[in-house]
Formats: C-alpha cells, sequence, structure tokens
C-alpha cells in the first residue's frame, strides 16, 4: 500500500481556510496512487486551547471535510479534530479515520499534553485503536503519546504500521525524529509521523515529519515547509523483520 502524509502549516483557527487548502494535496496523493492519506493533529485549527471558539460536536464539518473527502476521493483520509461526544462536557482530541465507502473510526488521544494545559481543557481517551486498512493493521495515535512506549509495546504484535498526526514544536524536534525511530526498531513496525511546519499560537513547528521501516530505516522525510510524503508500507516486511530478528518473541507481558 502506498501512504501519504501532508506536512501541513496549518491556518491558526481558521477551519475553511485548511479545508480550501487541503483539498487540492488530496487530489495530488490520489493521483499518486495513495490509498491512505494523513493530516496533522488539529488539522483543521491548529494546536489551541480556545476550546470554547475550536471545538465541534463529534460529527461536525472538520470530521465531515475528512469523511467526505474520503468518499469523493476513493481513499482513506485520517486527522485529528477538537470534537465533542454527545453527553460530554469537553472536547477529545481525537483522531478521525475515514475509508472510500464510508468507513469511520475514532481514537481519542489518552496522552493529553499537560505542559500545554491540555488536560484542562479536553479530556482523556481510554482506548488504544487498531484498523485494518486494505490488509495493513494501521494503530492510531496523537502526537504526545509517542513517548509513551508502553501503549505501543502492547498492541505491537496486531500492528503493522503506527500513525502519529503531530503539532510537535520545533524546540523539541530532536525528540520527536528519535523517538519515531525508537518506536519503529523497539516494534519492528512502520512508523507514519506527521507534523505541521509554520506558526501556531506563538509556536514555532518545523515538520520532520517522517515515514519509518521496521529495520529504522527512515524512507521518506521532510522539513521546514509545506509537502506530500509517500512511501510504501507492506506488512510482508514486518513479519519478515520479526521472523527473522524475533524480539517480539522475547518481550515479556
Amino acid at each position: 500500500m502506498k501512504i501519504a502524509g501532508l506536512q501541513l502549516d496549518i491556518a491558526w483557527e481558521s477551519p475553511q481556510r485548511n479545508y480550501q487548502r487541503i483539498e487540492p494535496w488530496i487530489a495530488t496523493a490520489k493521483a499518486a496512487g495513495a490509498r491512505l492519506l494523513l493530516l496533522p493533529e488539529m488539522y483543521a485549527c491548529g494546536f489551541s486551547m480556545h476550546t470554547d471558539t475550536v471545538s465541534e460536536p463529534e460529527d461536525g464539518p472538520s470530521t465531515a471535510f475528512i469523511v467526505d473527502q474520503a468518499r469523493a476521493h476513493g481513499l482513506w483520509l485520517g486527522g485529528s479534530v477538537p470534537a465533542v461526544p454527545a453527553g460530554s462536557d469537553k472536547p477529545f482530541n481525537t483522531f478521525v479515520l475515514a475509508g472510500p465507502q464510508g468507513q469511520l473510526h475514532r481514537y481519542r488521544k489518552i496522552h493529553p499534553f499537560t505542559f500545554a494545559d491540555e488536560h484542562l481543557h479536553y479530556g482523556a481517551g481510554d482506548q488504544l485503536v487498531t484498523v485494518d486498512v486494505e490488509g495493513v493493521r494501521f494503530t492510531l495515535f496523537v502526537c504526545y503519546d509517542l513517548r509513551f512506549a508502553d501503549e505501543m509495546w502492547g498492541v505491537a504484535r496486531d500492528t503493522d504500521c503506527y500513525l502519529f498526526v503531530a503539532n510537535w514544536p520545533e524546540r523539541r524536534r530532536h525528540h520527536w525524529t528519535a523517538l519515531l525511530q525508537a518506536r519503529a526498531i523497539e516494534n519492528q513496525a512502520y512508523v507514519v509521523g506527521v507534523n505541521r511546519v509554520g506558526e501556531g499560537g506563538g509556536i514555532a513547528y518545523s515538520g520532520d515529519s517522517r515515514i519509518i521501516d521496521p529495520w529504522g530505516e527512515v524512507v521518506a522525510s521532510a522539513a521546514g515547509q509545506e509537502t506530500l510524503l509517500l512511501a510504501e508500507i507492506d506488512p510482508s516486511v514486518v513479519a519478515d523483520a520479526r521472523e527473522r530478528f524475533p524480539v517480539l518473541r522475547d518481550r515479556r507481558g
């Protein structure tokens, strides 16, 4: 499967502007043969704590955009949105993954970023989500989750590729790149990390998006500007790596 990641300069708290700017990129990814395209965390508004302004119902416009574009372009599309579930008094930073036939999966970020007070404005999820997309098993994560290796370990045997959508600041860029590579190596799985670029809410972002194979080799990367990353994801490569070098068999628990 060919997978794509859009390293985007998100217009701050401006969903309509972001929808308009993203749609041509989706067409480009489709034309390049991508079966799945990943957008950054909070792709429509940036990593904003102004939840009174940016929050939406769970089936609000930013989720609807993902669902409609996936169907219109005939591919899988994912990114996170500030979604308020029915009966909740807080939004959740929710990774939405939609398919070409209207399939819809949601993962609510389980580790709010307390350093930025995310926990004061957003709820915390409590369930990991793995989705089989055309024979590739993807497990969904959001940004800060990357620091918690045990979550990835727990689902490694059922995962071919970890997907991370992020707004990871430039000042900690080396943490981002090092941890993405470590997660691929220790779990013998593909890792796709899609980060934003530009400035949002007074914070600079350098992108440093990556697609990394199960041996820890970087097969696609970009930094500093808007661009589309493309790479092939092959579950047989995951199976082969785990058979030839059986780290997961030796992992306790």
